[in-house]
């Protein structure tokens, strides 16, 4: 609570003059390493840290710290002819030009009108570096995943919701970014004709493929990915689910491998992430072998450093079908090199 705390602080001690606040002065660290460190050390123990900040009004929304760059001050922004109203234009950083997407609008809600007291939250997602307008930033909370839940029952297919959490007595909705810019940008799903044809050989001997992610928008796009090239998937909204499937299945059949050729898993999941069920996993002698993929929307150094520590196989980062793909054929290839040798 102490970092948010600060986080607050030094927002509230900026310089309306100022344009740049990023995470790196929050936390008060000049050495990347030491930050890489500092975040692996809640690898495996199902926590997060997340960014609450504010749209319209008191209502709290967050973000996982781990996307985040930085959080700036919106300067003048270059309107994009043709542009969609939700884009209210880009930023120029440091050479650079970066689409802002107002989240306010993207929500439904009102365009956030005041840009002269309003932030811009700089965010690397699905491979871009991508701007969301925001009316204010509160503070950073470290949480357990256990904390986090899923949206209530009854909310509809149209909700932006990932999950909820409390905070102080209040509650804070997660947002479901994956479908905010699946909308707006639009996703190529599609397997092109070209690894279809290189991996064709392959895909016989690919078995049933276990898919772990909480955003109803990305289970489609895997599963749309998959049956393209033929492969069976088993869908399920988290770690936990995922944990549980395998060890079922596991109990049941004395082990998961003559079923199972993979586990596809994203890593922010409400109840248990990515990194802690690909940690359960490994301490399993039952599941231990598996293979398991961590398929995410976050990227950078911090997702490559985590993925060592909890002995995931493979990093591959949200969305590309192609990627995929490769990755889930590569598995069944990798096997057959092995037991040749």
């Amino acid at each position: 609570m102490c970092r948010g705390i600060r986080f607050k602080n030094e927002l509230k001690s900026v310089d309306k003059a100022s344009t740049n606040i990023t995470l790196y002065q929050v936390y008060v660290m000049a050495d990347v390493l030491y930050e890489v460190d500092r975040r692996t050390q809640i690898v495996g123990e199902n926590r997060l840290e997340l960014l609450l900040f504010r749209l319209h009004g008191d209502q709290l929304y967050g973000i996982n710290v781990f996307k985040v760059q930085e959080v700036i001050r919106c300067p003048k922004l270059t309107h994009i002819p043709n542009s969609k109203d939700i884009v209210r234009g880009i930023a120029s950083m440091r050479g650079k030009t970066i689409p802002v997407i107002d989240l306010g609008q993207a929500l439904g809600r009102p365009a956030i009108e005041d840009l002269s007291t309003a932030y811009i939250i700089i965010a690397d997602y699905y491979r871009s570096v991508q701007g969301f307008l925001v009316s204010g930033v509160d503070r950073i909370v470290n949480m357990n995943w256990e904390e986090i839940l899923p949206p209530p029952k009854g909310s509809g297919g149209s909700h932006y919701l990932t999950a909820v959490t409390n905070v102080d007595n209040k509650i804070v909705e997660i947002v479901d970014l994956e479908k905010v810019l699946h909308e707006i940008t639009g996703i190529n799903v599609d397997v092109s004709e070209q690894v279809a044809s290189e991996i064709e050989e392959s895909l016989s001997r690919v078995k049933t493929v276990l898919v772990a992610d909480d955003s109803t928008v990305a289970r489609k796009h895997i599963k749309r990915t998959l049956d393209q090239i033929g492969v069976e998937c088993i869908l399920v909204k988290d770690g936990k689910e995922a944990l549980e499937y395998l060890e079922k299945m596991s109990a049941e059949k004395g082990g998961v491998s003559d079923d199972l050729s993979v586990v596809v898993s994203d890593i922010e999941m409400p109840n248990m992430d990515g990194y802690t069920l690909t940690t359960m996993i490994r301490q399993n002698p039952k599941l231990k072998d598996l293979h398991v993929i961590l398929h995410t929307s976050l990227s950078g150094i911090f997702n490559h450093a985590m993925v060592e520590k909890v002995g995931a196989n493979e990093f591959v980062p949200k969305f590309n079908a192609d990627d995929l793909a490769n990755a889930i054929v590569a598995v069944v290839d990798s096997s057959v090199t092995d037991n040749a040798a």
